[in-house]
């Protein structure tokens, strides 16, 4: 545990133990969540006047509702995401992998340089949550760009003029959320036959749409780089000795999306021996807690299936624990069963690159290319 302070100087109290940090997750009512959607850099006012007249806000849905509704908007979220219904998409989605992985192998065996972000795991999520909560018709590209301003905009250090750029963005697709969320069926539907508010339903949309699909993409893509580096695991998966679950939790341990979250204390308290006065936020360092040896055996390693692999807190704890752990899992899962033996014998050309965010990483790009093949310029494979 350290105070420190960020790029604005406020303090915050980071904590990398595992046992600490699940400590404060499990335990909303000293540590509530009420920052956990707050924007890491203020908005300044002419962005708020943008993101006002798109009547933009985020009142306390899920991740960071620490009232009475919370059990209910969570309820009717977790029967969307039921595991039956998950499990149900298996075909559907490794039905569609198999055939973008056919194109990518083509593509690779004539020589291309291919992107596996783009072409594969960018948005795969998407697809299935849209046919899981009944999302309307949009353009794939224009959802996955609203997603990831809205990561950048609450949670990344920015320019005044940058916000501005993003509260646009993020404002104008709010504004089509708000008009699904009145008429729209699936869960909008049940949320609102729950007597749920319409700035709720769009609360719960907006937080499916950014964390819900966008931090599984994000996991995808490096969770595939890390294989490039692990030989011996893809060996194993060829050989069917390493079960690809193991490789799953093995990655959401190691390469989390979301390294950290944020709690606030309520009230005066102490953790691990430190007082914690109320008030204070606290920056949960989940990426590192995988990491504690005390966990872990050989925590720096990727070992499927070692002691402690599956304790990781990628998915947090407690009350708001991630609502779509089993379908980010089911993703992952069929992934790396039919994604793997592309990794073999290929050069990284451009591993994913993260820009600055203190919560969320947010790859770019996965560029490879067959190991030996001939110069040949970038080509897009063409995807389902």
């Amino acid at each position: 545990m350290a105070t420190v302070p960020d790029h604005l100087g406020v303090p915050h109290l980071v904590v990398t133990r595992h046992a600490l940090v699940r400590q404060v997750l499990a335990d909303p009512v000293t540590f509530r969540p009420d920052n956990a959607l707050d924007a890491v850099t203020p908005v300044p006012v002419a962005a708020l006047r943008v993101l006002a007249g798109h009547r933009f806000r985020l009142p306390p849905t899920l991740a960071n509702n620490s009232g009475a509704s919370h059990p209910e908007i969570r309820a009717i979220v977790a029967d969307a995401l039921h595991p039956d219904r998950v499990a149900a998409q298996r075909p559907w989605l490794t039905d569609l992998v198999r055939r973008r992985v056919a194109r990518l192998a083509a593509a690779l065996d004539a020589g291309e340089p291919v992107d596996l972000y783009a072409e594969l795991a960018a948005d795969l999520p998407l697809l299935v949550l849209a046919r899981l909560v009944e999302l309307p018709d949009a353009p794939v590209g224009a959802v996955k760009d609203f997603a990831r301003a809205a990561l950048e905009l609450f949670w990344a250090p920015l320019d005044a003029d940058r916000q501005l750029a993003l509260a646009t963005q993020v404002g104008r697709f709010h504004t089509v959320l708000r008009g699904f969320a009145a008429t729209g069926g699936g869960l909008a539907a049940r949320l609102r036959a729950a007597g749920h508010s319409p700035d709720v339903v769009v609360g719960a949309l907006f937080f499916l749409l950014v964390a819900g699909q966008e931090t599984t993409s994000q996991f995808l893509t490096l969770l595939l780089h890390r294989l490039t580096a692990e030989p011996a695991v893809r060996a194993g998966l060829r050989a069917d000795t390493v079960d690809v679950a193991d490789v799953v939790e093995e990655g959401l341990r190691l390469e989390p999306p979301i390294v950290t979250w944020r709690r606030v204390a309520a009230v005066d308290t102490t953790l691990g021996g430190t007082a914690v006065p109320a008030g204070s936020s606290v920056v949960l360092w989940l990426a590192r807690a995988g990491r504690d040896p005390a966990v872990v055996p050989a925590p720096a390693e990727f070992r499927p299936g070692q002691r402690g692999s599956r304790r990781h807190l990628a998915f947090g704890a407690g009350a708001h624990r991630c609502v779509g752990a089993q379908l980010a899992r089911l993703e992952a899962a069929v992934v790396v069963a039919e994604a793997a033996p592309l990794l073999d014998g290929v050069t990284v050309l451009r591993p994913p690159w993260c820009p600055d965010n203190l919560t969320f990483r947010m790859p770019d790009a996965f560029m490879i290319r067959r190991a030996g093949a001939g110069p040949a310029g970038p080509r897009r494979v063409a995807t389902a």
